[in-house]
């Protein structure tokens, strides 16, 4: 089923002639670039949003895929706190985040010759809450969401990762880091740094997938449940660390790992 769909997007691509793809170096990207790259070879160019609340290794990680794929790679640099909406911390923060976002590929693909911007939401996304659709859905003449119009899951994309043999077919996904921020409390560098470099200290542990949430005072860490035994086991570790960030206290949650859990505060 998925080389099926594999094909029906390869097609896609190629009748569009060229391509900008909207490239993070996840796993969604990184197959749609790949896709990309192979139905148009130098006519697709993968653009990759350099921005601070990217997390740590992210933009290296998105320079190494490109270069495995073969693809030309853009980096644009892009300051999200000139965004209003980003730094207000709405529930609807991705919105404008994400519009803002869109806006610059549509300009370097108009700059550079490109026929179309293409992203690589899938339709596993939809299922939760994506106030950033509403920016795709509102670009849909110019924005292309592959993924979507042919109904890929989450799974299948990875099992074309898989099948392209790209070295991140089992990548964890990595969120930007205001997502780790209680919806209106207002977003500075000072905060998105802190977490970056929580998250990083965190990730030296071998940790693979979690989260610190900045509530202030307080650092919530989320973790798998199979990684609360070395969290346990270096407390004193993590905790001092963090506490030198400016955390005045740790803590551990005990629901584990989950994503998206600050939507949990809202009410439907």
């Amino acid at each position: 089923m998925f080389l099926d769909k594999m094909q029906q997007i390869t097609e896609a691509l190629a009748s569009k002639k060229s391509v900008v793809v909207a490239f993070s170096g996840g796993v969604d990207s990184s197959v749609l670039a790949a896709l990309a790259y192979e139905a148009l070879e130098d006519n697709a160019l993968a653009a990759t949003i350099n921005m601070h609340s990217l997390p740590a290794g992210e933009l290296q990680m998105a320079k190494d895929v490109a270069r495995e794929i073969g693809i030309r790679h853009k980096i644009v640099d892009f300051d999200e706190f000139n965004v209003p909406g980003f730094v207000a911390n709405s529930p609807d923060r991705c919105y404008h985040c994400k519009r803002a976002i869109l806006e610059i590929l549509l300009r370097v693909a108009e700059e550079e010759g490109y026929a179309v911007v293409t992203e690589g939401t899938n339709i596993t996304e939809m299922q939760g809450r994506r106030p950033g659709m509403q920016a795709v859905e509102e670009m849909a003449d110019k924005v292309l969401s592959p993924f979507l119009q042919f109904s890929v899951t989450r799974e299948e994309i990875r099992q074309m990762a898989e099948h392209m043999g790209l070295s991140v077919a089992r990548k964890p996904s990595s969120p930007c880091l205001a997502s780790r921020v209680p919806y209106g409390k207002k977003i500075t560098y000072e905060i998105i740094a802190r977490v970056r470099s929580a998250e990083e200290y965190l990730s030296t542990m071998g940790l693979t997938q979690f989260r610190v949430r900045d509530h202030g005072d307080v650092a919530r860490i989320e973790v798998k449940p199979s990684d609360l035994p070395v969290v346990l086991q270096r407390k004193e570790d993590i905790v001092n660390e963090l506490k030198r960030l400016g955390f005045h206290y740790v803590a551990l949650d005990l629901e584990g790992f989950r994503s998206g859990s600050l939507d949990e505060t809202i009410i439907r």
